[in-house]
């Protein structure tokens, strides 16, 4: 596929060019200098490409910004047995990410300034996925005592959050608002009431009673996100909301953007393909948080998706290995891996005709950079060369034990999907290419 050359120029031929966020999407070249993108478009090498530079024939294949994952658990430190920064790296190129964003419940918590440092100096010496991280809002992500959060955005933190864990005070969370709008902050809530999931392992209804399983209502996400409306509009703070589930969500979002409130929202991939029948057998890798809700729940999502309310999709990657998971449903710990699947069950989106490809693309690239004020997820001249190659069409069949990550306990393990990762490029650097 390719011819090479040691002058640093790299010409991407004959592809079919992606970018959401300027809506481009034609035949063309993309032209790459060391770590940047030197041109981009239609009418690139159309009298040849000149000598010196190395060519990789796309082969008509779609050559798109790389995947930014805003919302990401890598484990390390302190669970290096289910996943590392390595690992994680490993699973984002090989899912066609470039940038993740990882949240900050790790041991020790990203509380200060040094593990900050520490995530972004391992991650550039590893040198795959480039990773940024959130810093805790509150301290050791108790909910009491916010975090130094201007010297934690100084040092890098792209936003605050007590990452699995809901600002459930609403005076802290009054007060970390009002922080961020002082000095543009990012606060991102994990919008589950805590005193209504506590106990539950399900979404609470029929099947769950069916199961004889403890349920957490709709009404967990409702509460919490209402609470939270009220405080935004009192102080004008930044507020996301991670991972909405349910149609109540997705209606209280639609309700504040139509306020004009400082409001955006991402949801991940198996609240808009999967339902809470995944979970029927009890089936522990379809244990996630926030539970898989209802078939109405997951049309309303996959129509907030649609109509924009829902401005992004993160892969939620939650690595648990086989001693969390291969146990009863009752005592499994939530969550599931996402990053290897995050490119193919989003464009599930497009191929079922609820969007076009490159609206499903820009829920992965510029819609989450935006959120995040991020250099990412564009192509731009001048930009970082952040690029995946990928065949729209392609079929696979998910098999988790092929994954790169440590943990194999994805939710959807055995199904069939469309779109397959060719080819990975962080920083001009080819980190990533499709064997077979």
């Amino acid at each position: 596929m390719a011819a090479r050359n040691s002058s640093g120029l790299v010409a991407y031929v004959n592809a079919r060019l992606l970018d959401p966020a300027t809506g481009l999407d034609t035949r063309g070249a993309l032209l790459t200098n060391g770590e940047t993108i030197a041109d981009v478009g239609p009418g690139l090498f159309q009298g040849g490409v000149p000598s010196g530079m190395e060519v990789v024939d796309c082969q008509g294949l779609c050559l798109a910004p790389g995947l930014v994952d805003m919302r990401v658990q890598l484990r390390e430190p302190g669970e290096e047995h289910k996943e590392t920064l390595k690992s994680a790296g490993e699973a984002a190129v090989a899912g066609g990410v470039t940038s993740m964003v990882c949240l900050p419940n790790t041991n020790p918590v990203i509380d200060e300034v040094a593990t900050v440092e520490f995530v972004a100096r391992r991650a550039r010496k590893i040198g795959l996925a480039k990773v940024y991280p959130y810093a805790a809002a509150t301290k050791r992500v108790e909910g009491k005592e916010l975090a130094e959060m201007g010297m934690l955005a100084e040092a890098g933190a792209l936003g605050f959050t007590d990452g699995i864990r809901a600002i459930r005070n609403a005076q802290v969370m009054r007060r970390a608002l009002t922080y961020a709008a002082t000095f543009g902050l990012l606060i991102v809530q994990h919008p589950e009431e805590p005193s209504l999931a506590e106990g539950g392992m399900m979404n609470e209804g029929e099947l769950a009673t069916r199961m004889g399983l403890s349920g957490i209502p709709v009404a967990a996400e409702a509460i919490m996100l209402e609470r939270d409306m009220r405080l935004v509009e009192i102080t004008g703070g930044r507020y996301h909301a991670a991972h909405i589930a349910t149609r109540e969500g997705v209606e209280i979002i639609r309700k504040a953007k139509a306020k004009g409130l400082s409001v955006t929202c991402d949801t991940a991939p198996p609240y808009f393909a999967l339902n809470e029948l995944a979970v029927k057998d009890y089936r522990t890798f379809a244990k996630l948080s926030p539970p898989l809700r209802s078939e109405p729940d997951r049309l309303a999502v996959v129509e907030g998706l649609r109509d924009g309310t829902i401005d992004a999709v993160a892969s939620d990657h939650s690595p648990q290995d086989q001693d969390s998971k291969r146990v009863p449903f009752a005592v499994a710990e939530f969550g599931g891996v996402g990053l290897e699947t995050l490119l193919a069950v989003t464009l599930d989106l497009a191929h079922n005709g609820h969007m076009s490809l490159i609206e499903a693309l820009k829920l992965v690239t510029c819609a989450p950079a935006s959120i995040l004020n991020l250099a990412a997820g564009r192509l731009k001249v001048g930009a970082a060369a952040d690029l995946v190659l990928f065949d729209p069409d392609r079929g696979w069949k998910v098999n988790a034990k092929t994954f790169h990550s440590k943990s194999k306990n994805s939710p959807f393990d055995d199904r069939p999907v469309q779109g397959m990762v060719m080819r990975t490029i962080v920083d001009g650097r080819t980190v990533y290419t499709h064997d077979a």
